[in-house]
């Protein structure tokens, strides 16, 4: 957790995957992050989200100028992306420093208590954090919704798009994003990356979730952990005209703010 008077930083990634966007082609918007929910674009949600959880300073990373021109509505502060997530999380943990709380714009569900517990619960040695979310809470809370798993032996998880770099020393951990992002779609590549003995554990299915975020870290010399979210609706986020329709579905209700 931050200490008493620190300055509470949170970085919002919105930029583009490629020139068209499946959802934003679905909503009939030019980006994603000006899809419209309940009456707002998905990037006010987050925005309000993040303060109504007490963050002083907002930097949102996008590179769209219909997106920048949504930032300064908001008042928040325009950061250029790079080429992917992680690259615009080291733009972004350069300009803001650390403690970083790093999340989506896309996340059209994102409450302030999830981001409240998540950095209440994060250990206090750790130097950076994940949230995620068991399967099991994710098919109650949001039956029918695709999401992608990763598979251990203490169960399945779907990752919630929260993380915190709470030291300056977790700006070790984005390169090893950048290659965790590029097979975000193949767990066992990801898994592989923990050298020979974890992988073997992993294949008999006896490695847990949290160690192979430990040795994960131990391996670019930082401690990291996972924080687990009782609530499956943090791991939604809008990727696919699916999710979309599901998220309008929920109603205002729903939106979390």
């Amino acid at each position: 957790m931050p200490e008493a008077g620190m300055i509470r930083s949170a970085l919002v990634l919105a930029g583009s995957r490629g020139p068209r966007d499946p959802v934003a082609d679905y909503a009939g918007v030019p980006q994603k992050a000006l899809v419209r929910i309940a009456g707002r674009t998905m990037l006010a949600h987050v925005t309000q989200v993040l303060r109504l959880a007490g963050f002083d300073r907002i930097a949102v990373s996008a590179g769209a100028a219909d997106v920048a021109d949504e930032v300064r509505r908001l008042g928040t502060q325009l950061i250029a992306p790079g080429p992917g997530p992680s690259a615009s999380t080291a733009a972004g943990f350069e300009a803001l420093g650390a403690p970083l709380l790093v999340t989506t714009a896309d996340h059209a569900l994102l409450r302030p208590e999830w981001v409240s517990d998540f950095i209440a619960r994060v250990p206090a040695t750790a130097d950076v954090a994940v949230l995620l979310a068991r399967r099991e809470s994710v098919e109650a809370a949001a039956p029918g919704s695709k999401r992608t798993y990763l598979r251990f032996a203490d169960g399945d998880w779907s990752g919630c798009n929260l993380f915190y770099l709470a030291h300056p020393r977790a700006s070790c951990v984005i390169a090893l994003w950048q290659r965790i992002e590029r097979d975000r779609k193949r767990p066992w590549r990801i898994v592989r990356l923990l050298g020979i003995r974890p992988l073997f554990r992993y294949l008999r299915g006896t490695l847990t979730l949290a160690e192979a975020v430990a040795r994960l870290g131990e391996i670019v010399g930082v401690e990291a952990a996972v924080v687990e979210c009782p609530d499956g609706l943090a791991a939604v986020d809008v990727d696919k005209p699916a999710d979309l329709d599901f998220v309008r579905d929920l109603g205002e209700d729903a939106s979390g703010a």
